[in-house]
């Protein structure tokens, strides 16, 4: 009798250890999702590179299994005291891991028309400022119309600048399209974007 009921206590357990196994799958097709959804679908801004949404659905999702599965986990047991607490934190944390997916997309699609305005007015800006090179710009920065790189430093107000031969000195047009009407103008000042905005700046794109 006695080898019979550890042989169904071992039974349970197993039952339980893979009922809960599932939230390191979880984690590494949320982490996945979220990263693609904080890039193309974004609930705030305009989206951001793969690699720091990837960072950023990685950080998100582990202070869900740092912080709300546990807590879950114990709110489980209360109703299901029969659960060990890591086979109850672990099944938490999955629902958890899903539901913040779920949160993203609802969020992004709720954002979704003002990410694509934010984008057609960016592309707008950059094809304006490539059309001003191309008609009034200097010869010497022709060369450069397609390897532009633009920032954003406010609202409706796009800085686009054209490599030269000196590294240090670009051709750079000012484009505002505030008032529906794009207008452009050149920028006195030839530092890149990458020296007054910095590299990593989330206002910076090329195009």
């Amino acid at each position: 009798m006695a080898e019979r009921d550890a042989t169904r206590v071992w039974r349970a357990r197993l039952r339980w250890r893979l009922s809960g196994a599932w939230q390191w799958p979880t984690f590494v097709v949320a982490t996945v999702a979220g990263a693609v959804l904080l890039a193309e679908l974004p609930f705030t801004g305009t989206g951001m590179g793969l690699v720091p949404a990837f960072l950023l659905a990685g950080f998100i999702n582990l202070a869900v299994i740092a912080v709300v599965a546990p807590a879950a986990g114990a709110l489980i047991r209360r109703r299901r005291p029969e659960l060990p607490r890591e086979i109850a934190a672990d099944a938490a944390g999955a629902v958890g891991l899903v539901a913040v997916v779920g949160l993203l997309f609802a969020g992004g699609l709720a954002h979704r028309s003002s990410v694509t305005e934010s984008r057609a007015d960016f592309a707008t800006a950059v094809a304006t400022a490539r059309r001003f090179l191309a008609h009034q710009g200097p010869q010497a920065y022709q060369d450069g119309l397609n390897r532009s790189n633009t920032w954003q430093p406010g609202p409706h107000l796009y800085r686009t600048c054209f490599p030269g031969a000196e590294e240090r000195r670009n051709y750079c047009v000012l484009v505002d399209t505030a008032n529906g009407v794009p207008t452009a103008r050149p920028d006195p000042d030839q530092r890149p974007n990458a020296t007054i905005a910095g590299p990593d700046n989330p206002g910076r794109g090329a195009p």
